[in-house]
């Protein structure tokens, strides 16, 4: 079945990967971009939707019938802009996906946000992603939590460790994490699961 597919962080790094998986795979992904994204490197046969996560309109969801949290603020950015993209954006497009009757919601997250109270340099970001995580947890929609490793531009490889066999200092390249992502969107592998991620 063709699954219209709502995807926050199409255009990056990791998102770009996930959206050619799903056409491959047969589905329609429409990417949600703000205004002046960068949208040239999305793969023909996307289609877009306009929408800021630091404003979210409720039609957002409209038509579609799985949601993927693939954005972040980017490392670049301070605590204001995590907490507004990573952890509040991500809670409002996930009460707005249950509000629509959304099938399906995959969070892609990070290895880390499964404490409360991290810890080091990363501590803010991981947070957020913590709450964003457990709100999703406690929506009542069905889910899928990926928190890959360390991640990394190497191509594709389909083999990887899940779960708590994952070595922690290892790395995640993005076109595995990508194909797993568009794996939790289509099927129901990963439902109800929140599983650290390594490429092998």
């Amino acid at each position: 079945m063709d699954l219209n597919i709502l995807i926050a962080g199409a255009t990056g790094k990791t998102g770009l990967h996930l959206v050619q998986h799903l056409i491959e795979k047969g589905h329609t992904p429409t990417a949600l971009v703000r205004e002046g994204s960068d949208t040239s490197k999305l793969p023909a046969g996307t289609n877009l939707r306009k929408g800021d996560l630091t404003n979210l309109q409720a039609d957002v969801c409209d038509g579609m019938d799985v949601v993927v949290f693939a954005a972040g603020s980017g490392g670049s950015t301070g605590p204001e802009m995590t907490d507004k993209v990573d952890r509040d954006g991500a809670k409002r497009l996930i009460d707005l996906a249950r509000e629509t009757g959304i099938k399906r919601f995959v969070m892609l997250s990070s290895v880390g946000a499964e404490q409360s109270a991290p810890t080091g340099d990363l501590a803010h970001y991981l947070k957020a992603k913590h709450e964003a995580d457990e709100h999703l947890k406690a929506s009542g929609l069905t889910y899928a939590i990926l928190r890959p490793v360390a991640l990394t531009d190497d191509p594709l490889s389909k083999d990887v460790i899940l779960g708590d066999d994952v070595d922690k200092s290892a790395t995640a390249g993005r076109a595995d994490v990508g194909y797993l992502l568009a794996e939790a969107a289509t099927t129901d592998r990963f439902d109800g699961q929140a599983l650290t991620m390594q490429s092998a």
